[in-house]
């Protein structure tokens, strides 16, 4: 059997129609504030509404995942047994990066809080190339356009050379979140619990970031996830492209925090 992301494509994974969609234009002002373009979808689960800003690049444009990946490679890491569990360790080779967090030893769960680049390159090698391509055919994943086809296994969320669109990164994380996902439910279990950055008695925040360039040499950046008030989640994806030197980890942390803040969030009301 295939399992395919389905793109929400205005949250019909939801069961929502055209009454149920909010096309928030006023969301753009925190783009603009930062002379950044970009899109926002969030999902409210339980009533089946889709609040959107920018709703044709949240549907219609594909770009390349960046480290938004790691939720996949996790989640294929861990039902191979290429990682162990989420205290695997992967010695650290050595080589100086520019983000002092890489330089060292680290186990799944911090690589994935800090975003580790060189570990989850070592576990897409781990993975292997055929197994990994194997794994995306059966999820569908970034196949709105095209198959995702792997070019170099180490490399290929990085490099444009797969492209995904905001909507099938909603559709993600609402499946992992609900179990959807063709894995076994410890597999679902460690990277959900390790997409967990914020909880507090008001509300759990989970996400995963990206940074990259696209073709063009602009700047990218990725948050997808899901906030959690009072037991009910809320899916949500986020882009933001903006001039090669933008400040891209503040900027796009910025935007969504100022978006929920909008919305109705970070409160505890929801």
């Amino acid at each position: 059997m295939k399992y395919a992301f389905i793109a929400i494509m205005v949250c019909i994974v939801a069961g929502c129609n055209q009454n149920n969609v909010n096309v928030d234009d006023s969301l753009g002002k925190h783009f603009k504030a930062h002379n950044v373009t970009g899109t926002f979808g969030l999902l409210d689960n339980g009533k089946a509404e889709f609040t959107v800003y920018n709703l044709s690049r949240f549907r219609d444009s594909a770009y390349l995942p960046a480290s938004t990946f790691k939720i996949v490679n996790s989640l294929i890491g861990i039902e191979t047994g290429r990682i162990v569990d989420e205290n695997m360790v992967i010695p650290w080779d050595g080589q100086q990066r520019e983000i002092q967090n890489w330089n060292q030893d680290l186990n799944m769960t911090q690589a994935f809080k800090f975003s580790s680049v060189p570990y989850y390159q070592e576990v897409a090698r781990r993975i292997g190339k055929d197994t990994m391509q194997r794994w995306l055919d059966s999820l569908g994943y970034a196949s709105r356009y095209s198959r995702a086809e792997i070019k170099t296994v180490d490399n290929f969320w990085l490099d444009n050379s797969i492209k995904i669109t905001a909507d099938e990164q909603l559709g993600l994380v609402k499946k992992l979140y609900f179990d959807e996902l063709p894995f076994q439910k410890r597999t679902t279990r460690i990277v959900k619990e390790a997409m967990v950055m914020e909880k507090n008695s008001n509300y759990i925040l989970a996400y995963k970031t990206g940074l990259g360039n696209t073709e063009n040499g602009n700047a990218l950046g990725w948050i997808v996830g899901w906030i959690e008030e009072n037991k009910h989640p809320y899916f949500f994806a986020m882009n933001v492209e903006g001039p090669a030197d933008t400040e891209m980890v503040k900027v796009r942390m910025d935007i969504l925090k100022k978006t929920l803040d909008q919305l109705g969030f970070l409160k505890g009301n929801m």
